[in-house]
């Protein structure tokens, strides 16, 4: 049995903690009940004012500069009206479009790109906005939820150079690009050709964050935790480039009123120092929003300015190719240094003539460079064959993309034997070989493949991958970094490009085909072709470099449809030469003379 005491003390205990559990109870919602009635306004106010939003912080674009530190291309501040979907309303909307003079439908056609996307991340609308309306969005903040300004980077162009098609120009991410690219947001700005575009990753930097307190009309109210995990945003590496103002500003210059291109390169880095492609068009006009009207001029004309011609115009290379064909030849042990051809003005093969453009009579391979004898080389372009020339070919870049740190570049073409059955339904016309002995037929280079070609020539046989940018400003550890590039040895006997050099000296400076070239000052080294083409005129070509001793720098023109290499084409390079250098006037002190008596 259990004990009366016992239990009757058990539950008397048991009564008083009930009673404790019911007080304490009481007092609770008692007080909930105060500050349900009587300070609900305090406790709505608190409520609203800290509602955390997280801000992102747009980084300022990394600049761009010319090989002596002369600004090219910098970011300056523009505004940006941004939508949140899970924010927005129809009253946002509907105010929004009043303010913006625009139709509500053209809102809903933005949001719609992204119907797929979170709709807790904000989309930019519309970029570039004057203050005016900046100023009235700000005035009417509070009705438009789901609506904020942001400020972001807009290119601003500070050189007189043009620089069109090698810097390229930012715009709206793509859907494509913004499934590959997880950290950019819907309507933000990327690279959208040249530069802008291989260098994104470099130049766009890193995104910052900051968390905020917020009221209900979303306004911000206090930072918050006092900024402790808020990221500052990181401004993109700035890029040097190779390329030299005063030469470039020279190269566009000379190219007003022609369709073609004209670039230098460094032939002991494969840094480009001048790259002009004309006509072009002026980034300021793809700087924030793009006009259509502006696009599709630029789109339909038929000189085609959109056309970055270096790296996109495919030619038929002429005569300049005939130095890869001496090469080829002189590695192959086809012909020597003396070796000698008749020209009579025509070579017969089979039941056709092939010609000429004067009568050379014996000849060897430097004059035949000189003065551009195509019998002479249509001897060698049988003895070599198509597969053989090809072989050359590819060795000197042709045939395949140089690698240039610019987009969309495009092949040439230099075909195999099996695509020349494929097109020839299996047999393949031996004259094919002799057209190729001259740089015509189904060979088509770029101007930047003939850049690359000449310069590899001028340095003894390093080709050097092409390259626009120097090096690099890291902003993280304020240091410069200096850009890494292949190079390939070419495997030519360094006796056999001394021949080559060699006519192409004579092509210049004695009694060849580009005399018009020559200066006092330096010995420039040559080669003129009049490159045939289905359309109007054949397209004028002058590849060379300079010094003859030492070379420095390989300069190349195209003008399409601009006739003989020597007349279109070669002033145009004569004059780069002239920058580069440092001439201004001509001087009586010659040295060819000196040259002449040198062995060779």
């Amino acid at each position: 049995m259990i004990n009366d005491s016992l239990y009757f003390a058990s539950k008397g205990k048991k009564n008083l903690l009930n009673g404790i559990t019911l007080i304490l109870c009481l007092v609770f919602i008692s007080k909930l009940a105060y500050m349900q009635i009587f300070e609900t306004s305090k406790y709505q106010q608190l409520s609203e004012n800290q509602a955390i939003k997280l801000v992102r912080k747009e980084p300022i674009r990394g600049n761009i500069f010319d090989r002596n530190n002369e600004m090219l291309v910098h970011s300056q501040p523009a505004f940006s009206i941004t939508i949140t979907p899970s924010e927005f309303t129809k009253q946002s909307k509907t105010l929004l479009s009043s303010l913006l003079n625009t139709e509500e439908s053209e809102v809903d056609k933005v949001l719609s790109k992204y119907k797929g996307y979170s709709r807790l991340n904000p989309i930019k609308i519309f970029k570039d906005v004057n203050i005016e309306i900046v100023s009235a969005i700000e005035e009417y903040n509070q009705y438009l939820p789901g609506v904020d300004i942001t400020i972001e980077s807009k290119r601003k162009y500070e050189s007189v150079i043009e620089l069109s098609h090698i810097l390229g120009y930012t715009g709206e991410i793509s859907k494509k690009r913004l499934e590959q690219k997880r950290y950019y947001f819907p309507g933000d700005d990327i690279g959208r050709n040249g530069l802008e575009y291989s260098y994104e990753d470099l130049l766009k930097g890193s995104f910052g964050s900051e968390w905020i307190a917020v009221n209900k009309f979303q306004q911000k109210v206090s930072a918050f935790d006092d900024g402790k995990l808020d990221k500052d945003a990181v401004k993109g590496f700035d890029l040097i480039l190779h390329i030299d103002s005063k030469l470039q500003a020279k190269a566009e210059e000379l190219l007003i009123g022609k369709v073609g291109s004209a670039v230098a390169i460094d032939v002991n880095t494969g840094g480009i120092l001048a790259y002009a492609s004309s006509p072009h068009f002026k980034l300021e006009d793809f700087s924030g929003r793009i006009p259509a009207k502006v696009y599709n001029q630029l789109r339909d004309n038929s000189d085609k300015p959109l056309l970055n011609r270096p790296i996109q115009g495919e030619y038929a290379p002429g005569s300049s190719w005939k130095m890869l064909v001496a090469l080829a030849a002189l590695e192959e042990g086809i012909i020597t240094k003396n070796s000698t051809f008749t020209c009579s003005g025509f070579l017969k093969f089979g039941n056709r003539s092939f010609h000429c453009t004067h009568t050379d009579g014996t000849i060897n391979v430097v004059d035949a460079i000189r003065s551009s004898c195509n019998v002479y080389f249509y001897h060698l372009g049988i003895k070599l064959g198509i597969e053989k020339i090809r072989e050359y070919g590819l060795k000197f870049g042709f045939g395949t993309r140089t690698g240039i740190d610019l987009p969309n570049e495009r092949d040439g073409n230099l075909p195999s034997i099996q695509t020349l059955e494929k097109i020839y339904q299996g047999y393949v016309p031996k004259g094919i070989a002799l057209n190729w002995g001259i740089g015509q037929g189904e060979i088509l280079t770029t101007p930047l493949q003939m850049a690359a070609y000449t310069a590899a020539i001028a340095n003894g046989g390093t080709y050097y991958q092409p390259h626009l940018v120097w090096k690099v400003f890291n902003p993280l550890i304020k240091k410069y970094e200096v850009m890494n590039y292949k190079s390939t040895n070419i495997k030519i006997a360094s006796d056999y490009f001394d021949i080559v050099k060699f006519g192409m000296w004579k092509v210049v400076n004695q009694g060849g085909t580009a005399t018009n070239v020559h200066l006092n000052q330096v010995d420039i080294c040559g080669k003129t072709s009049t490159s045939q083409n289905n359309k109007g005129k054949p397209h004028s070509w002058f590849v060379s470099f300079a010094p003859y001793k030492d070379p420095e720098v390989a300069i190349i023109a195209i003008v399409e449809n601009g006739g003989y290499g020597s007349v279109a084409a070669a002033p145009i390079v004569r004059e780069m030469h002239k920058v580069y250098f440092g001439i201004d006037t001509l001087q009586e002190y010659s040295n060819i003379d000196s040259i002449l008596t040198q062995e060779h």
